[in-house]
């Protein structure tokens, strides 16, 4: 499963990186909007975990960009906006699930496997839940 991290925040992107490259996921990562609008473009991905405090260009663009040209992979907010008006409009760009900082990895992976359980409106699937299940019995 390809995952794609789009993060600013060094610390916290190498950190995510981290845990799903421990769990067999192979992981791209980017620093800004505009790297993450490439990768999104350019790679095969399974899903996307986009922050939208983004330099060069914000999550919500970015995202809403990706839908624009038809890419229906999921996408999961990470974002320390947690307003309810803010997890409207990340939705109604076209995420699929909003999780605000700071989180517990539990919620985290949770929000993955609920962004790839199934169709919802619009999008379709393309990820494994497999993998992410699997993620429970190697925890420790």
């Amino acid at each position: 499963m390809r995952v794609l991290i789009v993060e600013d925040e060094k610390p916290l992107r190498d950190s995510i990186v981290e845990q799903l490259q421990q769990h067999g996921f192979n992981v791209d990562a980017a620093a800004d909007g505009e790297e993450g609008l490439y990768c999104g473009r350019e790679y095969a991905l399974d899903l996307a975990i986009v922050d939208l405090g983004l330099p060069k260009l914000n999550g919500m663009e970015l995202i809403k960009k990706l839908r624009a040209e038809g890419k229906s992979y999921p996408v999961l907010i990470l974002t320390a906006r947690d307003k309810w008006q803010d997890k409207v409009e990340g939705l109604q760009a076209g995420a699929d699930d909003y999780l605000a900082k700071p989180f517990i990895s539990k919620s985290c992976w949770r929000a993955c496997r609920h962004c790839c359980a199934g169709p919802v409106a619009g999008h379709s699937r393309s990820c494994a839940v497999a993998p992410l299940r699997s993620i429970r019995g190697r925890r420790k």
